[in-house]
């Protein structure tokens, strides 16, 4: 059995002992059984429960920071006080393979303002994406790869 689904067992089974059926009892319910899982974890060497669970967290926070900058950058390319808007359609190779990573990456692409995909080759190898920034598209292709891309197979992997 995964250790999310005994993690929400347990906060049931905690909202059922305190006799509270709140949100506040569900969530006190996860972070103690997150706590209590944590302890016990030697019993579950093969699962990778806690790198997916923070590393899903640390992935979010990161592309919200992104999409806020990222919408400050655009919002100063269209006002002219920043970086020249040069649209580009930019080919990324991709290392991402199932058809979960390549459909997150497309969409943290796409949530990302001053980029959206557009089309995944049939070989499933590359994703078109335009740039609104792509004066060089190398290094579109260089940032887009390192950090999303690679943070992505981090956290999925």
């Amino acid at each position: 059995m995964s250790l999310l689904v005994v993690n929400i067992l347990l906060a049931l089974a905690w909202m059922g002992i305190m006799a509270d059926f709140s949100l506040e009892s569900f969530i006190s319910g996860i972070v103690l059984s997150h706590f209590i899982l944590w302890i016990a974890r030697p019993l579950y060497p093969d699962q990778s429960y806690f790198q997916r669970l923070w590393g899903g967290l640390g992935f979010t926070l990161w592309l919200a920071k992104e999409i806020v900058w990222s919408a400050l950058k655009v919002a100063a390319g269209i006002v002219g006080i920043g970086e020249k808007v040069q649209p580009a359609v930019v080919a990324i190779p991709l290392d991402v393979e199932t058809d979960w990573e390549i459909e997150l990456f497309a969409c943290a692409v796409t949530l990302t303002p001053g980029t959206l995909s557009l089309d995944v080759a049939p070989d499933r190898r590359t994703l078109y994406i335009h740039a609104m920034f792509g004066s060089d598209p190398d290094a579109v292709r260089r940032e887009i790869k390192s950090n999303m891309e690679r943070r992505i197979l981090e956290v999925l992997r």
